[in-house]
């Protein structure tokens, strides 16, 4: 039975794949709290979260080719990823799969995926999210505040994208009307009319892009600075730092004080004015493809790149736990399934213990891997353990 918190999360209650990476077959029931896989590096566990990723939209967590989870050496040439899914509607089983195109390349429209919803296969993969919600924090975001602005951006593209569920599309239709100016421009005679028109629509969509990006940002640091308060009122230092969020970009920048028609006027204008410095550059130089989310250390009114390994660490971490209260107060109260691949790494032992506590008491289905089961002792008796060696799966016991 279900207990009164998990009315409140989405809980995956079984899982099942078949051909996925290093799976060829697995079958696995779950309980509604937190899943701690553990097993050496390269066992699978990443695998088996990355196929629980595939449930939304987009190219999972590792953002790989479709093609490229397909198990090598598989009988046939199609993956599949199904699961038992209790959210805001009740059980539902959701599933998704691919299967390698007749002409063997890989490359035709979406890579021949596919989804269903209680075996319709006639559904979209959008369609699932009315049912789950998925964060996920992975290694190679332990580099976000130090790297390029690029992966900012798309880590912030990715949370507006889980309550947004047409921000996908609108940066979708903006990326191809900027190659196909690219491209026009590129020729020395181009169509300047066709030109105009091209740039009318990016602006519309560049307003949309920057417009969902200012709100969730918004949304995001009132949950952050709630969090904070309530913290605050109970004398209470919490293990992760508050965060600071800025978000850099022109038409973000143009949006904050003016209506949205006049910024798309705007940006249209700029996009004009910046034709010539374009065609040099082989691509646009300006518009919310260079935009970039700057993450402050509140306390220490510090930028986030200038701190600690450690620190910057919580702080991811505290973005995630936040974001997670703000995917629940916009999906008819369900806490969203968190996916936390090796999540032990640079926290040290008072901060794992202070993220176990938190992710206990939100109440939510919480997936963890690690290469050792002491890194999770304080969870031994609240989550349900498994080993995973060479994609087989057991319970601990």
């Amino acid at each position: 039975m279900i207990d009164e918190k998990t009315h409140s999360a989405v809980v995956l209650k079984r899982l099942d794949l078949s051909n996925f990476r290093n799976y060829s077959v697995l079958h696995l029931d779950i309980d509604s709290g937190p899943i701690v896989l553990t097993g050496a590096n390269g066992a699978g566990k990443t695998n088996l979260l990355e196929a629980i990723s595939m449930l939304m939209a987009g190219r999972g967590m590792r953002g790989a080719g479709f093609e490229v989870l397909l198990a090598k050496n598989s009988p046939v040439p199609q993956w599949a990823v199904s699961a038992l899914v209790d959210g805001p509607f009740g059980p539902v089983r959701l599933g998704t799969s691919w299967q390698l195109p007749d002409n063997g390349t890989g490359t035709s429209r979406l890579g021949g995926r596919i989804a269903s919803l209680d075996g319709d296969a006639t559904v979209g993969i959008g369609a699932l999210a009315q049912h789950i919600r998925l964060i996920w924090l992975t290694p190679s975001m332990d580099r976000l505040f130090s790297g390029p602005g690029g992966d900012r951006r798309r880590f912030l593209d990715r949370v507006v994208s889980v309550t947004d569920l047409a921000h996908s599309r609108a940066i979708s239709a903006f990326e191809k009307l900027m190659r196909q100016r690219n491209s026009l421009l590129a020729e020395a005679d181009y169509d300047a009319v066709w030109v105009s028109t091209i740039e009318k629509q990016m602006a519309a969509q560049a307003v949309a892009i920057a417009a969902a990006r200012l709100a969730s940002i918004d949304t995001l640091q009132g949950h952050i600075d709630a969090a904070q308060a309530r913290d605050k009122a109970r004398g209470k230092v919490s293990i992760f730092p508050a965060a600071r969020l800025i978000l850099q970009g022109s038409v973000e920048a143009l949006l904050r004080d003016n209506p949205a028609v006049q910024c798309e006027d705007e940006y249209a204008k700029i996009l004009f004015d910046s034709r010539a410095l374009d065609q040099a550059a082989g691509r646009t130089l300006n518009g919310p493809h260079r935009s970039d989310l700057m993450v402050l250390h509140a306390e220490k009114d510090m930028e986030a790149r200038a701190c600690s390994t450690g620190e910057q660490k919580a702080l991811l971490v505290g973005l995630i736990l936040a974001q997670a209260r703000m995917v629940k107060s916009q999906f008819q109260g369900r806490m969203p399934v968190l996916l936390l691949d090796e999540i032990a790494a640079h926290l040290d032992k008072d901060r794992r213990k202070g993220l176990f506590d938190e992710l206990l008491a939100t109440g939510g289905q919480c997936w963890l891997t690690g290469t050792d089961t002491m890194q999770f002792e304080t969870l031994q008796t609240k989550a349900q353990f498994f080993t995973v060696k060479d994609g087989i799966v057991s319970p601990q016991h």
